[in-house]
């Protein structure tokens, strides 16, 4: 069912300018949330540092992968995680250049995790794409599930709040893991990246929010083309059927040239929701620069996707 606090039938009963939701003052406190887990114990854990680089061994590889702390962070409180993959060609560092998460989580108070991706053109195996990882079977939701685990040893994590977004190829990825990792991501907010996987069994219903330009030349709103990707209509549509939504939409959201459209009647409390740019080229909306087509101003995939997640942790154990 739609949250009427998440999103906006109209703009004015938005939290702030170009962000689907937000609470009176335009912040979500994460950890008082109406539906946030009751606060576990956390033993052993230490304080940590604002910005580090860790390595971890995979599949004879050592991966990269760089953690943002919140100033706010404290090693006995069960904190969120967001984990942001880059896109194809891109790195870590680039990509928290482009989607600003880190300073996101200053703000509210979870942490950034972003990875670095294989091969000589870092990229993820995300089935249809991309490069070398996909071309080899690179086991990178392995790698996710084996990164989840040294998460939650090295930090105060709370995983009933752990979610994924990524930027093309890295929005692909996260697709995949709401498939395969369902038990793990609470939710997913992909940006610019299709399904790329014909088999996606869930363990349960995956709260989806697709951000998506319809001038995007290199994932192609309308699928096909050369790539033969789905389209970002079709991927929709699939997770809806997944977690049983009614199939028409209502709108939740319109801003300029920014409008989403969510699916209602989901199982299990979920929602699928497929914001769209018109316009919009293959970039990050409200995000920074990146060579390829118009950004909009007009809606914040980042300020939308954590209004979001904070609405959607994982289901309580029974």
């Amino acid at each position: 069912m739609r949250r009427a606090s998440l999103l906006c039938v109209a703009i004015a009963a938005c939290g702030e300018a170009g962000t689907p939701g937000g609470d009176d003052d335009g912040e979500v406190d994460a950890a008082t949330a109406a539906d946030a887990p009751t606060a576990a114990t956390c033993e052993g854990k230490s304080a940590q540092p604002l910005d580090a680089v860790w390595t971890l061994d995979h599949a004879g590889m050592a991966r990269t992968i760089r953690v943002h702390v919140p100033a706010s962070y404290d090693p006995t409180r069960p904190t969120p995680v967001v984990l942001d993959f880059h896109g194809y060609t891109m790195s870590a560092q680039a990509q928290e250049d482009m989607t600003r998460l880190p300073a996101k989580s200053d703000a509210e108070g979870f942490i950034s995790v972003t990875p670095d991706g294989t091969g000589s053109l870092r990229g993820w195996n995300a089935g249809d794409c991309c490069g070398t990882p996909a071309q080899t079977g690179l086991d990178d939701v392995g790698f996710v599930a084996l990164l989840l685990d040294q998460l939650e040893t090295r930090l105060c994590v709370d995983p009933r709040r752990v979610y994924s977004t990524g930027f093309s190829n890295g929005g692909f990825l996260s697709h995949r893991l709401a498939c395969e990792l369902s038990d793990r991501i609470a939710a997913i907010a992909p940006v610019a990246g299709m399904m790329g996987i014909d088999d996606c069994n869930p363990t349960r219903p995956v709260p989806v929010m697709h951000f998506h330009g319809t001038s995007d030349t290199i994932v192609p709103y309308d699928g096909g083309g050369t790539s033969g990707f789905r389209s970002a209509v079709d991927t929709d549509a699939g997770w809806a059927m997944r977690n049983g939504c009614d199939a028409a939409t209502t709108e939740s959201f319109a801003n300029g040239d920014s409008r989403c459209m969510t699916h209602a009647g989901c199982d299990g409390g979920s929602e699928v929701t497929l914001c769209t740019v018109t316009g919009g080229g293959h970039t990050w909306p409200g995000g920074g620069y990146f060579p390829s087509g118009h950004i909009t101003m007009d809606l914040s995939a980042t300020d939308a996707m954590w209004t979001f997640f904070v609405a959607h942790p994982l289901p309580a154990s029974p």
